[in-house]
């Protein structure tokens, strides 16, 4: 009899993958030590069945950035529209209003890009 290993609790994955279109228009910039980065919106659609047996489209956003020679690639090959593959992982950030309430928001931040 084959024995199942279990992984240990203190083990953990922050992987994302997910095939979609750029949806918005990338912005480029440059951080202080000169490494670029480009941001963009990306959309994913699922498709499923109501209970009358209609198709409905589920879309929705993801955030997305881009560092070093993945943004170099992406100025170069990538534009509105483009079908792409994204492997990555999601990272949290936070930040203030003007009214100084804590906010936060999840991006994916790219470690490997495959157009379509």
């Amino acid at each position: 009899m084959e024995s199942i290993r279990k992984a240990p609790l203190s083990m953990s994955f922050n992987q994302v993958s997910i095939i979609g279109k750029i949806a918005s228009d990338p912005k480029f910039s440059v951080l202080p030590d000169g490494k670029k980065v480009v941001n963009f919106s990306m959309s994913t659609q699922e498709n499923m069945l109501d209970r009358e047996g209609n198709v409905q489209i589920k879309r929705n956003l993801h955030r997305i950035t881009a560092f070093g020679r993945w943004a170099r690639v992406f100025e170069e090959l990538c534009g509105k529209g483009v079908h792409i593959a994204v492997d990555g992982k999601l990272v949290s950030k936070f930040y203030k209003t003007e009214s100084g309430e804590r906010r936060m928001f999840s991006e994916i931040e790219v470690n490997d890009l495959v157009i379509i």
